[in-house]
């Protein structure tokens, strides 16, 4: 029977690859094998689609590692950023500090993960800066910039393709990779990607003899087999019991579970899985949840989260219900024009946006409209902590300087540079007043500076910060002043409103 057929064959892509060679990716959950041979039992496969054109280049191609979306006069930082640093280096420090952090931090990481910039010292044709860009982009849940970096730098190689194969998945694009696979099957990451895309391409019946060879081969496993046999043909288990949970999840794995109707939650995966729950055929509070989770790590736009709280009436109450009704009243009454009702549902707003950790999307939203309202009582002192939050911070700071309404001074400060001039006593506060009044960065780091080590020295600075916002307030000092002395000063400015106003631990 062919039911008994495919449960005799199968895939897990991590069985097979824990017994091989080490993981191309340092995000872990990746597909980690590259299979650079066809087998010779196995049918050759093409198809008629179209797909993208993709060559072969020479073993001694070029590195990768300059490829970038973004160009030195959009992200204001020379293009020799990495070329005085060891490439082995930077690839440690890009993959070295995965903790939380403040939204003008994260968002500095990904315009140095994107930016177009000279390779370092050292680069070889793998290009593993660029392979570490890319996973960071992915780690931060940024996937579609992530995708367009490494279309822009062509898939041509098994750690490239690799990489897009996986967030083609994660976004539910995966027929162009497909395509690709099928056509140059020495790409596959791995053999269940290739059984996988054989299906997807129409080929089902080599996808069974490629599966059961593979399976004779030793290549896959039972566990495997159990995915696969579903995807391959679903209506053979119905009423079978659900697999157990995969004790790891890797794109492939999610998106089988998906097609063949036992979803994963994504609540305990890595953030690029929540993209998933984005998509039309999940349920609004999946999506709401999603949009949140992705929001907060600045994963989507602000708008996205926007358009989700607002897509429809909330028919419950309680918890992320009561966050989506206070933002339909809010974003009404903005839309209105309305200042007495937006000093009404403000609060409201702000404390579901506080409780979601959404502050900055919010400001990103709202702070121009909050700012062009006469607003009173409360909803005033929170219009003002939303501008100082937004990218007009400066401007929202000399009105504030003009009002004198008694706005916290300290924030006006920071937002206007000199931090100093105001009084303070919290550890956070003397932190961030020390770095604006000329405390010098480290010495270590001031010498990657001036050897032309300026990327290092930036992704030393990142992990001081991170050791900041964590507790060790010296460590704030350190990092704001290497901000400050290469001239990152609205980075410096922003991570310091974000520390004061968000104030939260970690």
């Amino acid at each position: 029977m062919i039911k008994s057929t495919l449960l005799a064959t199968g895939a897990i892509l991590w069985a097979h690859v824990a017994a091989a060679q080490g993981p191309l990716s340092s995000i872990d959950w990746l597909s980690a094998e590259a299979v650079t041979n066809t087998q010779p039992d196995e049918a050759p496969v093409t198809d008629s689609a179209m797909a993208p054109e993709i060559s072969v280049a020479p073993l001694d191609r070029l590195s990768k590692d300059p490829v970038g979306l973004l160009p030195s006069d959009v992200t204001g930082l020379p293009r020799n950023i990495w070329a005085a640093s060891s490439e082995a280096t930077l690839v440690e420090l890009v993959g070295q500090d995965r903790r939380e952090s403040l939204p003008a931090i994260r968002e500095f990481v990904k315009v140095l993960m994107l930016a177009e910039a000279d390779p370092p010292l050292g680069a070889g044709a793998e290009g593993a800066l660029f392979l570490a860009r890319v996973d960071k982009l992915v780690e931060l849940g940024a996937v579609e910039q992530a995708k367009a970096l490494v279309e822009l730098a062509t898939p041509d190689t098994n750690a490239v393709f690799q990489r897009w194969f996986d967030v083609s998945l994660l976004m539910g694009t995966e027929d162009a990779a497909c395509r690709v696979m099928n056509d140059m099957p020495d790409l596959a990451p791995t053999y269940i990607a290739r059984v996988f895309c054989l299906a997807r391409g129409g080929e089902w019946a080599v996808a069974v003899l490629s599966l059961n060879t593979h399976r004779v081969l030793g290549d896959i496993t039972t566990a495997e087999s159990d995915m696969l046999a579903r995807f391959l043909d679903p209506e053979l288990f119905e009423g079978d019991p659900a697999l157990p949970p995969p004790t790891e999840v890797t794109p492939l794995v999610f998106r089988l579970h998906e097609a063949f109707g036992e979803p994963l939650v994504t609540s305990n995966l890595p953030l690029a899985f929540s993209h998933a729950d984005l998509r039309g055929n999940n349920a609004w509070k999946a999506q709401l949840e999603a949009a949140e989770r992705l929001a907060r790590q600045g994963a989507v736009s602000e708008n996205v989260l926007q358009n989700f709280y607002t897509a429809r009436t909330p028919a419950a109450s309680g918890g992320i219900w009561d966050r989506a009704s206070a933002m339909i009243r809010l974003d009404n009454a903005v839309t209105a024009g309305d200042a007495e009702a937006v000093s009404q549902h403000l609060p409201a707003a702000w404390d579901a946006m506080k409780q979601a950790r959404t502050e900055v999307p919010f400001a990103k939203l709202y702070s121009l409209a909050l700012q062009e309202m006469d607003l009173t009582g409360e909803a005033r002192d929170i219009a003002h902590r939303v501008g100082l939050l937004s990218a007009e911070y400066r401007s929202v700071a000399e009105k504030l300087t003009e009002q004198d309404d008694g706005f916290d001074p300290f924030l006006i400060a920071i937002a206007n540079g000199r931090p100093q001039d105001v009084r303070v006593t919290t550890p956070r506060a003397l932190a961030i007043q020390a770095a604006f009044a000329g405390a010098p960065a480290p010495t270590e780091l001031q010498s990657l500076v001036a050897n032309g080590k300026t990327g290092e020295a930036m992704l030393r600075a990142v992990i001081l910060f991170n050791e900041g916002y964590a507790g060790e307030a010296r460590s704030l000092t350190d990092a704001l002043a290497l901000f400050r002395l290469v001239g990152l000063e609205d980075v410096a400015r922003q991570a310091a409103l974000q520390l004061m106003i968000l104030d939260r631990a970690t």
